[in-house]
């Protein structure tokens, strides 16, 4: 059994963490962390796990040696302790922020000030297993992606290795999730409750690293709207050729045909005929879909996960499973819910 511990256990990544590392065969979980709920039981916080584990969160300082370590912590908190972790692990897969650049000045630009660790940035393996199998297969350190990140890059990553795309606008639409689970003005349910509120027009930090994997011409946008769980982003690509959707749907075909967590969407009719996130709910998918415009040479590209999935707890798995030659899809088998 490969021993594994979550620095950072009480927020809703490490909730689904521990959930799929509970029913994960080849893993025995032995501490979850919580400096706000040290010394109370898992299923104080995460009340869906009641009778699942009788686990309860320790303090930081009272971590031991484990095989892996997956940090859930706050922006920042990676950084600052990476040494004393990497004495405690031989693995880490970090699901925060800090390591995900591999450029100090892009993370300046975007996180307002210089990393702490400069020496380190490049020293990780970017944790989407489509886009870094290979690396991450040989990997001791993970940063993995940002959810917003995620769905863009899996729904764009076919046409920009085909070298297809001039240049693309990205919205994307979050649920509340996304921000955690603290409470903030923005969170206060009068104020979120039926919200289509644009949070970051420009300069979203997630837009460094989607430029950073797929380069080129990137532009991005995100909007809030009345969901819990999931990312849709809608991806306006323009073409450097002409390409029809025979063409396109050869590009996505090579791209996913053999994928196990990559759906391509797209029906001719009916009310789930394009990627939607309220499909995909405790799912580690990805959907995509694509609609050529006729009028012009435009593709508008579908993309569509749960942000604490596909997005993070999941992603962050998938990226063990492969760390430790392990059959990708173990412990990743629930294929989401209809209705939800």
């Amino acid at each position: 059994m490969i021993r594994a511990s979550i620095a950072g256990g009480s927020g809703y990544a490490g909730g689904e963490l521990l959930r799929l590392l509970l029913g994960h065969p080849d893993v025995e979980v032995r501490q979850i962390t919580s400096e706000r709920f040290a010394g109370r039981f898992a299923r104080r916080v995460h009340p869906n796990l009641r009778g699942v584990t009788r686990l309860r969160f320790s303090a930081l300082e009272e971590l031991s040696e484990c095989d892996v370590l997956f940090l859930c912590l706050p922006h920042g908190e990676s950084s600052r302790r990476i040494g004393e972790f990497r004495s405690l692990a031989g693995r880490i897969v970090d699901l925060g922020a800090d390591f995900r650049l591999e450029d100090g000045a892009d993370y300046e630009r975007f996180y307002g000030r210089p990393h702490p660790r400069p020496e380190l940035l490049g020293s990780f393996v970017y944790g989407i297993a489509e886009v870094n199998r290979e690396a991450l297969a040989a990997a001791e350190l993970v940063a993995c992606a940002g959810c917003n990140a995620t769905a863009s890059i899996l729904g764009l990553l076919p046409l920009y290795r085909e070298g297809v795309a001039d240049s693309v606008v990205i919205e994307v639409k979050v649920g509340s999730s996304e921000a955690g689970n603290r409470a903030s003005e923005g969170s206060h349910h009068p104020e979120r409750s039926g919200a289509m509120r644009s949070y970051r027009p420009t300069g979203h930090r997630h837009a460094a690293e989607i430029a950073a994997v797929l380069g080129g011409d990137v532009h991005f946008s995100a909007t809030a709207v009345e969901m819990v769980r999931g990312v849709l982003a809608t991806c306006h690509v323009f073409l450097n050729r002409e390409l029809d959707e025979k063409a396109l749907w050869k590009i996505y075909r090579s791209a996913y045909a053999d994928e196990p967590f990559v759906r391509i969407v797209k029906e001719r009719s009916g009310i789930h005929r394009y990627p939607d996130p309220n499909l995909l709910a405790g799912a580690n998918y990805c959907d995509v879909g694509f609609e050529r415009d006729p009028l012009s040479n435009r593709v508008v590209v579908l993309s569509a996960i749960d942000n604490l999935m596909k997005g993070a707890a999941g992603q962050a798995v998938q990226a063990f499973n492969v760390m430790h030659g392990l059959p990708e899809a173990r412990g990743l088998e629930f294929p989401g819910l209809h209705p939800a």
